[in-house]
Order: structure tokens, then C-alpha cells, then sequence
């Protein structure tokens, strides 16, 4: 399954990289894409995303402080929800509060960046799979996995 982690700005790009990185080991068929990482050095990085943004079953947008009004992050997360037929796009924030979220970016539920947050996000990527990790399993490897994302 794929799953398309956007960002924008120094933090944010921390974030998604963490989280490529930690996704696979709760949920071992996830494929997380991000750019700063996963675009070959001579690729058209423009139809490089544009590419993952089709192919993406799932997204979840960083959001800090310094890019909640990005525009880069708006379009990317208004390309996931249309390319995607039954839109799952997951706000993912750092540093804000669920009431930080205005415009575009509120019409998704979004999550904080910390246990039960991610939790959730790993709860959702796992009941929209056609692959499935049963649920106690992602309940125990979440919290022991918890402190090497935080």
C-alpha cells in the first residue's frame, strides 16, 4: 500500500522521514513515499510527485507551525484527495493544536504528533489495506515502536 508523506520546511521534512522510516516496521506492506528521499537524482522531480500522488492509496501531510499556510501543502493535499477515490488524507501535526487547522486542511480529521495520534493514523492506513496486520498486533508494536518516532 502506499502511502504519500508530504511536507514543507526543515521540521516538517524531520517528520516525514521519521515516519518513512518507522511506518514499514508496524505495518510491514506499507510503501511510504517522500520526495526528499524516494525521487532518483535525474528525475523529473515535478512528475515524480505528480506520479506518487496518482499511484498514493493514503496521505499524510506535516504540518508545523512555520508551514500550516504553505502552499506547496495545500496542493499537494488537494492532489491526494482528488487523485484518490475514497480520499484519505491525514494531517499530521506538530507542534499546533487540533484548533491550529483552518481552510482546505480542516475538512480532514486530523491528528497530533504524539502516541495516540499516530496510533490512529496506523489504525486507519491498516482498515482501508487489502493487506491487513491484525489489530492486536498493531496494538502492541505501536506503543513498543512509540519512543524510536517520538
Amino acid at each position: 500500500m502506499k502511502v504519500f508523506i508530504s511536507w514543507s520546511g526543515k521540521r516538517s521534512k524531520a517528520l516525514a522521514i521519521a515516519l518513512r522510516d518507522w511506518l514499514p516496521m508496524v505495518l510491514q506492506y506499507v510503501e511510504p513515499w517522500v520526495s526528499d528521499k524516494d525521487i532518483s537524482a535525474g528525475d523529473r522531480w515535478a512528475q515524480a510527485i505528480a506520479g506518487e500522488l496518482d499511484a498514493a492509496n493514503f496521505g499524510i501531510i506535516c504540518i508545523t507551525p512555520e508551514n500550516l499556510h504553505s502552499e506547496w501543502i495545500l496542493f499537494e493535499s488537494g492532489a491526494l484527495s482528488k487523485s484518490m477515490l475514497d480520499a484519505k488524507v491525514i494531517p499530521l501535526l506538530y507542534g499546533l493544536e487540533l484548533s491550529d487547522l483552518s481552510g482546505p486542511l480542516s475538512q480532514f480529521q486530523a491528528q497530533k504528533m504524539e502516541e495516540s495520534g499516530v496510533m490512529e493514523i496506523v489504525r486507519s492506513i491498516n482498515k482501508v489495506s487489502e493487506t491487513k496486520t491484525e489489530n492486536r498486533i498493531v496494538d502492541q508494536l505501536v506503543p513498543m515502536l512509540w519512543p524510536g518516532l517520538r
